[in-house]
């Protein structure tokens, strides 16, 4: 079965770019691959995208948060992610069960051994092949998102707005999964220039891909 690569970060880490980049390096090299989002990546996740994206949602209580994630990582696993992996397809995924044990657990402080046990329910115990986090200090990541806003290029979302509190915690826990399974996780420093950490990406994931595509 194909891989299924996570894109991991706190806000402003640029994820979403080196994952379309990677996508676009597959794609010309003959490498089947699928490209998509948490929360998303399907009619439901997308509806529930724009519940929790919302900043006129900001009261949420943190359960209601969780299950929503885990709602829309349940139907995605089941419509998108499994059937791609079954059929030899290299999935790239923007967030994926571990945004749950970042955000919900480090940063909103619900129980880690919880998180887990309904992170396995709701993937049906599919794990993340590789996990890369795109690292940088949490107050530059924010910079980048509120450029972003002031020239109209994005919307601060929900989570945007949180205090830097709590996207501190989010980053520790990041760092501490990363830190605890060092041959799943791979961590760039996102503060390096884009093609730096692209490149990097493409060293590390490689090793994943023999047979695939244009290579077999």
């Amino acid at each position: 079965m194909s891989p299924l690569i996570a894109f991991e970060g706190t806000e402003g880490s640029g994820k979403t770019t080196q994952l379309r980049l990677l996508r676009a390096d597959l794609e010309a090299r003959g490498v089947p691959v699928l490209a998509t989002r948490e929360p998303g990546g399907t009619p439901i996740g997308e509806r529930v995208r724009a519940i929790t994206n919302d900043p006129a949602s900001a009261g949420m209580h943190p359960r209601t948060e969780l299950l929503l994630y885990l709602a829309s990582r349940a139907q995605l696993v089941e419509q998108v992610i499994k059937p791609a992996l079954a059929q030899g397809v290299v999935v790239l995924c923007d967030r994926y069960a571990d945004s749950t044990l970042a955000y919900q657990g480090y940063g909103r402080g619900l129980d880690l051994g919880l998180l887990r046990e309904l992170n396995d329910f709701a993937t049906g115990g599919l794990r993340a092949d590789l996990v890369i986090y795109l690292d940088l200090p949490v107050e530059v990541g924010l910079q980048r998102r509120a450029l972003a806003h002031e020239r109209g290029l994005d919307e601060l979302t929900r989570i945007d707005r949180e205090e830097v509190a709590f996207h501190e915690r989010v980053r520790e826990g990041y760092l501490a999964m990363a830190a605890a399974e060092p041959g799943r996780w791979f961590v760039v420093d996102a503060r390096l220039p884009v093609g730096d950490v692209q490149q990097a990406i493409r060293r590390r994931v490689e090793p994943l891909l023999a047979g695939q595509g244009d290579r077999a």
